[in-house]
C-alpha cells in the first residue's frame, strides 16, 4: 500500500511482529527533526523517574503514605500537562522541594537508546542528512542524557522548547523553530511519539509527520493514530 506523505511516497510493509516499515523517498528530505524521549531514547527511564522514583522521594520527604504522595503528585502533573512547566526541572524542583537534578544524575544509568535508534542515526549521517533533535526536555535533562548515550556524535543541532518559550504541543512553537533552523517544511521529516505534538506539527505544515508507536520497551505499544506510524525509527529505513 502506498501513502502520499507531502510530496514523498511512503510504502508500508507489515513484518511478522506487526511492525510497519515505511519506505520513504529520502532523496526528497534534507532535514530530519527528531524527538528525544520515546523516539530515540527509551521512555522507560522517564516513566520510572516521574511515576516511581519521584513519588517515593516525595513520600519520604513529607512523611506521607506512598499512595497518598502518588495521588497528590499525579494531580499536580495533570494540572500542567502539555504546558512548558510540565517539562521543567526548575518548576518541579521548586514545587516539590526536591533536588531533581541530583535524582536525574543518580538514576541516569537507566537511560538508553530504543532498539535500532543508533543504527538509524548512523544511517542518516551516512546519507548526509541534517539531524536536529527537538525536545520538550529541560536543558539539564538533555545534558544528563547526552552524557550517557552520546547524542552529540549523531545530532547536528539541539533545540529545547525551553529555549523557544513554548512546548511542542503549542502552535507558537513551530514558527519559532522554523525561524531558528530555516528548514523547508516540504523537505523535512519529523518523528515523535506524542499525538498532540504531531498534530501541532501537521497543522503548521510539515508534510512528513511520523508517529512512533513503541516509545517504551517496558510498556505496550501505543495505538496508531491518524498519522502515518512506525513502531521504531529504524523502520523508516
Amino acid at each position: 500500500m502506498a501513502f502520499a506523505v507531502g510530496q514523498y511516497k511512503a510504502k508500508t510493509q507489515r513484518k511478522r511482529n506487526n511492525a510497519v516499515t515505511i519506505m520513504v523517498n529520502w532523496k526528497n528530505i534534507d532535514t530530519v527533526l527528531l524527538d528525544m524521549d520515546g523516539t530515540l531514547l527509551d521512555l522507560a527511564f522517564d516513566q520510572y523517574f516521574w511515576r516511581e522514583l519521584i513519588p517515593r522521594c516525595l513520600a519520604r520527604s513529607r512523611n506521607m503514605h506512598p499512595d497518598e504522595a502518588r495521588d497528590e503528585l499525579f494531580a499536580l502533573y495533570a494540572d500542567v500537562q502539555g504546558r512548558l512547566e510540565w517539562y521543567c526541572l526548575d518548576y518541579w524542583s521548586d514545587a516539590l522541594e526536591l533536588d531533581l537534578r541530583m535524582l536525574k544524575a543518580a538514576s541516569s544509568h537507566r537511560v538508553r537508546f530504543l532498539p535500532g535508534a543508533r543504527d538509524f542515526l548512523n544511517t542518516l549521517r551516512q546519507w548526509d542528512k541534517r539531524i536536529v533533535l527537538v525536545t520538550n526536555a529541560h536543558g539539564d535533562t538533555l545534558a544528563v542524557k547526552n552524557e550517557v548515550v552520546g547524542l552529540r556524535q549523531f545530532v547536528d543541532e539541539f533545540v529545547t522548547s525551553h529555549e523557544l518559550g513554548f512546548a511542542k504541543e503549542q502552535a507558537d512553537f513551530w514558527p519559532l523553530l522554523q525561524d531558528r533552523l530555516g528548514f523547508d517544511p516540504a523537505r523535512t521529516l519529523f518523528a515523535d511519539d506524542s499525538a498532540p505534538v504531531l498534530d501541532a506539527a501537521a497543522r503548521y505544515g510539515l508534510n512528513a509527520v511520523i508517529a512512533i508507536t513503541g516509545p517504551n520497551t517496558a510498556a505496550p505499544d501505543n495505538e496508531p493514530g491518524e498519522h502515518l506510524s512506525v513502531q521504531r525509527v529504524f523502520h523508516l529505513i
